[in-house]
């Protein structure tokens, strides 16, 4: 059993970075992730999830990474390794397939897409705080990519700004086991409230 309720009403589901470069096959990204995302059942996770928290009424949310233009980072005094990363291999470009939503998990009526990110808090520089207290939110559940990156660094600023977190072991991914282990054996404890499975979370959920 799982000691968590979650009212439908107090509760949002923040879908991190949903691009075709990180689920599609093609993305740039993917390749990277795939070994792990096969194994924990990523896309179909996500897919039980998307149906469950908008069967139950729960508000769905898009935190999305900044997509890459010409331009972004190469006069920054000091980008981080993931914007120097991108700014290689143009992650999310926009205006390109990979920066485009998995058409799986694109934006349906009702849903918010708050402002894009651009390190990987999807609460630093956006409207994402704003947007949850104004529609009352208290818990959040935290989907997405990448597990050790933009998942860990949003659910932790969501700690501190005092939301009831969530992690799901298998509705994320990273690019090693190790970093898998980090998020949820190591760092998430440290700040997360819940951390379950998808099978753990659907059960936990209010009824439609």
């Amino acid at each position: 059993m799982v000691d968590v309720t979650y009212a439908s009403e107090r509760t949002a589901f923040l879908l991190v970075d949903p691009y075709n470069d990180f689920l599609s096959e093609g993305g740039k990204v993917y390749p990277n992730i795939k070994p792990i995302a096969d194994e924990v059942d990523l896309l179909g996770n996500l897919r039980r999830l998307d149906r469950t928290v908008r069967a139950a009424g729960i508000q769905v949310v898009i935190v999305p990474h900044r997509r890459w233009e010409p331009g972004d980072y190469e006069d920054w005094d000091h980008p981080n390794p993931t914007q120097r990363l991108i700014m290689q291999r143009h992650s999310f470009a926009r205006g390109e397939w990979g920066g485009e939503w998995h058409p799986d998990f694109a934006p349906k009526p009702g849903d918010i897409v708050v402002k894009e990110h651009w390190g990987q808090s999807g609460f630093a520089n956006t409207d994402l705080d704003m947007q949850l207290r104004q529609k009352g939110i208290t818990h959040v559940i935290v989907v997405g990519l990448l597990a050790n990156t933009c998942i860990e660094s949003t659910a932790r600023f969501a700690m501190e700004l005092g939301y009831h977190v969530t992690l799901v072991r298998d509705a994320t991914a990273a690019f090693s086991h190790e970093m898998m282990h980090a998020a949820h054996e190591l760092n998430g404890p440290t700040f997360a409230h819940a951390i379950l499975t998808t099978a753990e979370l659907i059960g936990a959920l209010p009824e439609a």
